[in-house]
């Protein structure tokens, strides 16, 4: 479908729906009017990706019950798909274009929109946290939001644009070129981040990951160390591998309290903390000595962004330096998300790509 026709007032499709407060998702039958606001777009989804959000959802823990504030809701936010409609007022793209979403919806008015730092809007809302998502066949969002692609991108590549610009916005704050970088948790996103450092031209790129599934992973694409940290002393193989001195700048994006913690004994003084993961336990520190003392700057990160880091992930995409295809590591019909939800959650998988149902499952 290139164009929805005029007289198509309601669509059907199969959708993923958080429907109660417990763990799990329903895939089921919904409704979705074709009728828009003056400045939305209606897009057909042709591939969308699981997050460690749409893991938290999923999994219905302690982050979800007090973040997620209506039900029932349809999740996701990652995806590629191709608008069959467009608003009133709609002027910025059309009809046809191929897309990709930054997932905050944010206010544009705002002080921190207003000076260009949309990324912490006052204001945000979330694509399939906030308002229904893309795990469905349709999706309505912001024309401001869509970010167009080039076609000839492999559309499983597209789809993951959203959490690559979560790694490029991490690991480029600090100038990373011919620095030694560590990757802390390689996770999708930590995955991806090896993959930009190597791309930015980092010296060397040293990732620390408790799953072997995932450490296997980063030494395929590229990293030059890798680090057990149940296995060996992390600290001491970091000032090891970096002439007793520490890394220049570290990627964090793990979340545990124990990791980061030790992150601010091996990072060089001087040297930089770009922080990605959200703790869930309060970080203790010798603030003196590992922060004031050494000269640390630190940075932490939310989102990407609005639109620069979009232009730094097209510019990577189209580049070809990247290695998605093997950070992607599996793709499911969306009808198997609960399969794509547990696998996620063990650790052993790098992406996950959901394909919709193409239409409605009789």
């Amino acid at each position: 479908m290139t164009k929805l026709p005029e007289n198509v007032k309601t669509l059907e499709m199969m959708a993923v729906v958080k429907e109660r407060p417990e763990r799990g998702f329903n895939f089921r039958k919904k409704t979705i009017t074709t009728e828009l606001a003056p400045n939305e777009v209606l897009i057909k989804v042709m591939t969308a990706s699981f997050c460690g959000t749409d893991y938290h959802i999923y999994s219905w823990d302690a982050w979800s019950q007090n973040r997620i504030k209506n039900l029932p809701l349809t999740v996701g936010h990652e995806f590629s798909g191709n608008i069959i409609k467009i608003g009133s007022k709609v002027t910025k793209v059309k009809v046809g274009d191929l897309v990709s979403a930054e997932t905050h919806i944010i206010c544009g008015k705002c002080e921190f929109c207003l000076r260009g730092e949309g990324h912490i809007c006052e204001n945000a809302k979330v694509i399939g946290v906030d308002t229904d998502g893309c795990f469905a066949s349709y999706v309505k969002i912001p024309e401001a939001n869509c970010f167009v692609n080039n076609p000839k991108i492999n559309p499983l590549h597209l789809s993951i644009q959203e959490p690559l610009g979560n790694a490029v916005h991490t690991i480029t704050h600090f100038d990373i070129k011919n620095k030694s970088v560590v990757i802390l948790g390689c996770g999708p996103i930590g995955l991806l981040a090896v993959d930009v450092a190597r791309a930015y031209g980092a010296k060397k790129v040293i990732a620390i990951e408790v799953k072997e599934y995932r450490r296997n992973l980063a030494k395929a694409i590229g990293a030059d160390v890798v680090i057990d940290p149940l296995a060996e002393n992390v600290v001491a193989r970091v000032l090891a591998e970096t002439n007793g001195r520490g890394a220049d700048v570290v990627g964090e994006f793990s979340g545990n309290k124990q990791a980061i913690e030790q992150a601010f004994n091996y990072v060089k003084a001087g040297g930089g903390m770009a922080m990605l993961g959200i703790p869930s336990q309060k970080i203790e520190l010798d603030f003196a000595t590992q922060v004031v003392f050494k000269g640390l700057n630190i940075y932490g990160v939310t989102g990407r962004r609005i639109y620069d880091t979009w232009y730094q992930v097209k510019e990577l995409v189209e580049s070809g330096k990247l290695h998605l295809d093997q950070i992607i590591t599996h793709q499911f019909p969306l009808r198997d998300i609960t399969k794509a939800a547990e696998i996620m959650g063990s650790g052993n998988s790098g992406k996950i790509v959901l394909i919709p149902e193409d239409g409605v499952d009789e």
